[in-house]
């Protein structure tokens, strides 16, 4: 049994190493918090009048390097819309609007990953109300930590925890009417091993 004494005075030290919870924490604090408790994110769901979806590459070492729907973390006290803003400006420099309830609710499990091993990722449906960064768009060779491209399919090199979403990728659920329901959104369980992943179980939110 954990020394009681010894756990409250870690705790102590930890937080007083944290200067504002709600502006981030500690590269090595966050990592080992995602070691004890699941992460909730957004996902941004963003097409243009093509019904293309914009992705961006990612490369950093958590998963094999691939294209990936732009996502972020929920800060602590962090209103959902406001990370859903965050995300547009940081990976894409741009702004968005979004509609107020998710397309999908998904919890990913990897169980044979220590850190960020669990997540409860809500997707949402995005449009751009200004252009991404000219200067980050993909063009030709291999792309950059960090590139978007406007994508008609889904593409091979999705990294494998986004293949949950190859979908609303390819545009088969995009299209969902306006006025659903939170109640009726479908939280959809997965567990990824081994870089591939298998559905788990199924819930009504409600």
């Amino acid at each position: 049994m954990a020394d009681l004494t010894a756990v409250k005075r870690a705790i102590d030290t930890i937080n007083s190493l944290i200067e504002d919870p709600c502006r981030g924490l500690p590269e090595d604090l966050f990592l080992f918090a995602s070691r004890i408790t699941p992460m909730v994110n957004v996902d941004l769901l963003i097409k243009n009048k093509r019904s293309q979806t914009l992705l961006t590459w990612r490369d950093d070492g958590y998963w094999k390097a691939g294209w990936h729907i732009p996502g972020g973390i929920i800060q602590y006290q962090e209103p959902i819309a406001e990370r859903i803003r965050a995300v547009a400006r940081t990976e894409l420099r741009a702004e968005v609007a979004f509609k107020p309830l998710p397309l999908a609710i998904k919890e990913i499990i990897n169980p044979n990953r220590r850190v960020r091993g669990h997540f409860i990722s809500f997707l949402y449906q995005c449009s751009l109300t200004t252009a991404p960064d000219n200067g980050l768009q993909y063009r030709s060779g291999k792309p950059l930590p960090n590139q978007w491209k406007w994508h008609g399919t889904c593409p091979e090199n999705i990294i494998p925890v986004h293949e949950i979403y190859r979908q609303y990728i390819e545009g088969s659920n995009s299209r969902r009417r306006e006025d659903h329901s939170a109640a009726g959104t479908v939280v959809e369980a997965w567990v990824v091993v081994g870089g591939r992943r298998k559905p788990a179980r199924k819930g009504s939110s409600a």
